[in-house]
Parts: C-alpha cells; sequence; structure tokens
C-alpha cells in the first residue's frame, strides 16, 4: 500500500478540466456536491467498487462507482465519510456516481461527504456508461495533446525567427514572454538583467526578486563552490506567479527566467526551445572564442592570409572542411548549422544554400557520421590550403549523395601517385588534360565519371544533371582527348592527371 505521506503522481498526459467534460450534453453529466466553479482538472478516468480504491489510485483520477461496495447500513455510520476521505488522500480529481441499476439515487450522505472533503461529485445518469465517460476523457485528451502540439509548433518557429533578426535577444525574449503569457528575462553572469521582455504578473517588486534568486539556484558557481552541480532548471510558485528558470548551455554563467500567471501545457517544452536559442546567441558573441573568430574575420577582410589569422581559431596546424546536407528535402537553417558544428567539435560554420560548410581542427576528434546528415570530407590541410579542402569536401558530398553513403573523405592515403614530383605530376597532367582544359564543365565531369567507376545515374546525381548530359559530355571527353575510356589503363592515367591538376 503507498505511503500516505507520499504525494501521487499522476499520469504524463494532458488534463482535461471537470468542466469541460460537463459540458458534454451528450453524457448529461450533473456536478452535485463539492466547489463550484473550481478549476479541477481529470488526467484519467477510473472504474472501481472497492470499498477502499485507495491502493488502486494514481492520482488525478475521475473516479466512477455505481455504488456496488455500499452497505445497506451506510447512511447511518461514518462510512461515506471513510470513503470519500481515502479518495481526497490518495489524491482522487473527482467522484463519479452511477444511478441505477443499484441505487435510484445518489445517497444524500455521499454528497455531504464530498462536500465536507471538497470533493467535487458527478451524478451520472442510467443512459450514460462509465465507458462512454472514459471515452470522452481520451476524446479531450487528444484534443488537448492536438492543441499544445500545435502551440508548440508555432512557438517554435516564431522563436527561429526571432532568433533570425538583427536584434535576436530581445526578439527572443519578446517571443517568449508573449508565448507563456508574462515576464521574460535574461541573467548574466553576475546576476544583473541583460535584457526582458513582457509584463511581470502580480506583485513586481516581489516577482522579480523572487525570479532573480530563482535564477541563482541554476547558475553554475564560478568560485569553486562546493563542488555539487546547479540543477539545470527550476521552478517555484511566488504571489500567484509562476517561476521557471533555465541556466544557458554557455558555460559563461546566462540564466533564462520566465514569469508568468499560470503554467500551461506545453511551457516548459517552448522555454527550452528559447534557452537552446539563447545559449547559442550568448555563446556566440559573449565567449572568448565568440571574440577571437570575430578577430579572425576581420583581420582577413582586412588582408590577412589564412595562416595569419588560423592561430586565432583554434589549437592545431592542420584543418579538415567538411561539407554537410541534411537528408531531409528542406534546406538547413542556422540553428540546424550549429548543432552540427557542435557535434563534429567546431564553432566556424557556414551554411551555404542547400550545404552547410564546417571547419573543424584536425586531431580534435574522430570524424564520425552524423545522423540526419550526408557528408564529405576533405583531407587535412594547412590553412594556405582551405581553398583546395573546401573544393575536396564538396566533390566528397557530390559522391556521398550520389552513392547514399552517409560519409565520404577524401582519400589522403599515400600511393603510386606520391612517387612522382608534384611539379612533374603537375606538368605532365596539363599535358594530357589539355584538350580539355578550357571546358570546366568537362573536366568535372569526368573526374566524377571517374571516381563514381563510369556510373552515369550516379554521376547525373553528383552533378544535378541529367543522365544524357553525363553521356554527351564522356563522349566529348573522348573526342578531344582522342582515346578509349572504356580502357582500364587509360582511366587510371587520367585519374592521375586529375588529381595532380
Amino acid at each position: 500500500m503507498p505511503d500516505a505521506a507520499t504525494v501521487p503522481a499522476v499520469p504524463p498526459t494532458p488534463p482535461v478540466p471537470l468542466a469541460a467534460l460537463l459540458a458534454r450534453e451528450d453524457l448529461g453529466l450533473r456536478q452535485i456536491a463539492g466547489p463550484g466553479e473550481s478549476a479541477t482538472v481529470i488526467h484519467w478516468a477510473h472504474t472501481s467498487e472497492m470499498a477502499d480504491p485507495y491502493p488502486y489510485l494514481l492520482g488525478g483520477e475521475l473516479l466512477l462507482t455505481a455504488g456496488v461496495h455500499i452497505p445497506e447500513a451506510a447512511g447511518s455510520g461514518t462510512y461515506f465519510d471513510a470513503y470519500v476521505s481515502r479518495i481526497v488522500e490518495a489524491g482522487g480529481a473527482a467522484l463519479g456516481f452511477g444511478v441505477a441499476p443499484v441505487h435510484d439515487t445518489v445517497p444524500r450522505a455521499l454528497v455531504e461527504a464530498c462536500d465536507h472533503y471538497g470533493l467535487p461529485l458527478v451524478e451520472v445518469p442510467p443512459r450514460t456508461t462509465f465507458s462512454g465517460v472514459a471515452r470522452a476523457v481520451w476524446q479531450l485528451m487528444a484534443e488537448a495533446r492536438h492543441t499544445e502540439l500545435r502551440r508548440v509548433t508555432e512557438a517554435q518557429r516564431s522563436l527561429a525567427a526571432a532568433a533570425a533578426r538583427p536584434d535576436p535577444v530581445p526578439s527572443v525574449l519578446r517571443q517568449l514572454a508573449q508565448r507563456v503569457g508574462g515576464r521574460a528575462t535574461l541573467y548574466a553572469p553576475d546576476g544583473g538583467a541583460v535584457a526582458s521582455a513582457g509584463r511581470w504578473p502580480g506583485a513586481q517588486v516581489r516577482v522579480e526578486a523572487a525570479l532573480a534568486g530563482l535564477a541563482a539556484v541554476v547558475r553554475p558557481a564560478t568560485d569553486g563552490g562546493s563542488g555539487k552541480p546547479a540543477p539545470s532548471s527550476a521552478s517555484d510558485t511566488v504571489a500567484g506567479a509562476q517561476l521557471a528558470a533555465y541556466a544557458l548551455g554557455t558555460g559563461q554563467g546566462f540564466v533564462l527566467g520566465l514569469a508568468a500567471a499560470r503554467r500551461e501545457p506545453g511551457d516548459h517544452t517552448i522555454a527550452s526551445v528559447g534557452a537552446v536559442l539563447l545559449s547559442l546567441l550568448t555563446g556566440e558573441h559573449q565567449s572568448s572564442t565568440g571574440a577571437a573568430r570575430s578577430s579572425a574575420l576581420v583581420r582577413l577582410l582586412l588582408g590577412a592570409t589564412p595562416e595569419e589569422v588560423a592561430p586565432l581559431l583554434a589549437a592545431g596546424e592542420r584543418w579538415i572542411v567538411v561539407h554537410a546536407r541534411p537528408e531531409t528535402a528542406a534546406a538547413p537553417d542556422a540553428v540546424a548549422a550549429s548543432a552540427l558544428g557542435a557535434a563534429l567539435g567546431s564553432p566556424l560554420v557556414d551554411v551555404a544554400g542547400d550545404a552547410v560548410r564546417v571547419l573543424v581542427p584536425a586531431g580534435h576528434r574522430a570524424l564520425v557520421a552524423q545522423p540526419g546528415w550526408t557528408c564529405g570530407a576533405s583531407a587535412a590541410v594547412v590553412p594556405g590550403e582551405w581553398r583546395t579542402g573546401d573544393t575536396q569536401a564538396a566533390r566528397a558530398l557530390a559522391r556521398a549523395v550520389a552513392t547514399r553513403a552517409e560519409l565520404i573523405r577524401h582519400g589522403d592515403r599515400p600511393g603510386l601517385a606520391g612517387l612522382v614530383p608534384p611539379a612533374e605530376a603537375a606538368a605532365h597532367a596539363r599535358t594530357v588534360l589539355a584538350p580539355v582544359a578550357g571546358n570546366p564543365a568537362l573536366v568535372e565531369t569526368l573526374r566524377m565519371w571517374l571516381s563514381l567507376h563510369g556510373s552515369w545515374d550516379r554521376t547525373a546525381v553528383a552533378l544535378s544533371v541529367h543522365r544524357n548530359t553525363v553521356r554527351q559530355r564522356i563522349a566529348r571527353c573522348a573526342a578531344l582527348l582522342e582515346t578509349d575510356l572504356d580502357d582500364p589503363d587509360v582511366r587510371m592515367n587520367l585519374w592521375f592527371a586529375l588529381r595532380a591538376e
């Protein structure tokens, strides 16, 4: 039997207002006892004829009974008082009593007991079955879930749009305040309010002080503290206002605080989305690495070379360029691109059309396939070869898309081609490829066609052209080069030349 001191846990389902169930004309339910116009909500519908239903309740139920368990002399004793008190103790939300076939009317002593303990008592008419009541509860729950999901989806879209505005932090806070119907505040590591939006619910001074205190609870200690990690979020109720605080994942001590008059289903999810966006925004602009990246960009714009700015970006002399495309048809957005960069271990991210480019320090972590993305990676290059790595990654991504591979790396293993001095190999490549060198489309088509083992369809996919176009270009290459492209020796010689180009 559960401990009487334990607060019962309600099922993880959206609550249904009792008033909404009473408003269903097809059920004909009528509340005859308990607080009127109450905010009672139902999380479940359960039927039981046990004299003591306590051990079988989770809390939040509409308990349905036909009174089979009621003894004949119950009206003159303490039976109903004990029965109702146990339901209330178990956390039951309301009691539904079915009239007929056992009882013609609801016992008067039961009505008095429900009034005494403040438990809503609902009369269920003979024409309404308990299963019909349970089905109505589930229908209302499904409607509530649909409404909640739609509200969360709309909020996610509006928050993402706000994060893309020229003033992203204030815009995100305004959207959060609007969506939760209250006040949204971003607190700095020192506890001061960086920005706020919306209206304070209730007494501003008291609620504002309480929210700042709650933010301090989730802020990571910067002086070593007690060694006990701070919670990522916390909530409280002060002066009738619902408070919540979320530590931002920047490692800098920023906290999002929310205060609203009431807490609606989906508010936690909406707040979590806002916290993620604010984490990206504050982490980008407030961290030392963000400042270093800004310095590197300014220096590049003012004429510095990649070798000169590379030390500002990360430790390490070699880099890998990654091109990635989402597996869905939708174009990648800034949030998804930042998440990919974080997974690859680099904040150096660029959204370019339908693909994302990430500059990753070589050796920082093992490069692996990323769920939901198709990736192509360059060989490890020094800063002066970033442009070459970008080209390699683009070609690797095209091959990955064509072959439906999750990740393809540009081959950087030594082979026979490495035995030829680079200058001699480049001179040989210019001679071999001279007939087609003036037509970049032919050169790139030949390169991709050879890398995909002569597959017309895969080459067409990789280059985003029709397969007949591939055939025409390869035929043109064969004519200009005056060679047989079906000869494996010819293909090998051309491939070496293209690699050394």
